[in-house]
């Protein structure tokens, strides 16, 4: 990787130039827990679309693409609403757009329907070892369809934007029936993040690289043997913690950092 201010940064594997980061995420695919990273359970709807579509790519490599073009072609049909609206254009230069936006809506549901159902088996189990009991992932939103895109026009005219697509739909991360983002507290929305990763780590081709980063600091005793255990069976992990006894097991390597210290 090639970091340096005012230029692109680049990624180059065995020599060779990766043309984009989605080419990186597939050769080295990296499951990363950061307190950040609870924004995919507590957050807004977006985070958690971003999440699922990057999950897409790593476990369906042939639909990787799908999420970008629906953004692209959602916001071509968006920029025709809106000459459209100001009359520069017909509403017959809508159709090919609206076509397009149908068929790529519907295609991203499905891929994205399909990798919950190869997520929620190794979720709900990794989340149940973990004391977060009858954990389940839903989807929320319809494909679009010609008709129903057809049905509002007027209305998308009027605001100038498309109000119909997976581009507004949601995930429902839950437990026991209870919307996690609404009613969990933190300390479950760490568990619910954390089995989310390790269930997609089990799914990956390649044996992904697990980085964890304050990750036992809400654990208790059994939870951080569990998650010891569990890691265990990965290829690699790295784990960091405020103080090595907080380490369940004795780790491979150890590295201390004192404050203000580069790694």
């Amino acid at each position: 990787m090639r970091l340096s201010v005012g230029t692109a940064k680049t990624a180059e594997l065995d020599g060779a130039r990766l043309a984009s980061a989605d080419l990186l995420r597939r050769e080295l695919p990296a499951l990363v827990f950061t307190p950040d990273r609870l924004a995919v359970i507590k957050g807004g709807p977006a985070a958690r679309r971003a999440y699922f579509d990057r999950v897409i790519g790593r476990l369906q490599p042939a639909r990787a693409g799908l999420a970008q073009e629906y953004a692209a072609t959602l916001a071509q049909r968006n920029a025709s609403l809106r000459r459209v609206q100001l009359g520069l254009s017909g509403r017959d230069a809508l159709e090919p757009w609206t076509q397009r936006l149908a068929d790529l809506g519907a295609r991203l549901v499905d891929a994205r329907r399909a990798v919950l159902a190869e997520l929620e088996p190794g979720f709900g189990e990794r989340a149940g070892e973990l004391g977060l009991v009858g954990a389940t992932l839903a989807y929320e939103g319809d494909a679009p369809t010609i008709e129903a895109l057809t049905a509002r026009l007027d209305a998308d005219i009027v605001r100038g934007t498309t109000g119909l697509g997976p581009h507004l739909a949601d995930v429902r991360i839950a437990s026991s029936g209870r919307d996690l983002r609404s009613f969990g507290s933190q300390g479950e929305q760490r568990l619910a993040l954390l089995a989310l990763l390790l269930a997609e780590a089990e799914l990956v081709p390649s044996r992904p690289l697990l980085l964890l980063d304050d990750v036992l600091s809400e654990l208790d005793v059994r939870r951080r043997g569990v998650l010891a255990a569990r890691i265990a069976r990965m290829e690699q992990t790295l784990v960091t913690a405020t103080q090595s006894s907080a380490l369940p097991v004795e780790p491979a390597q150890i590295v201390e950092v004192t404050p203000g210290q580069a790694v």
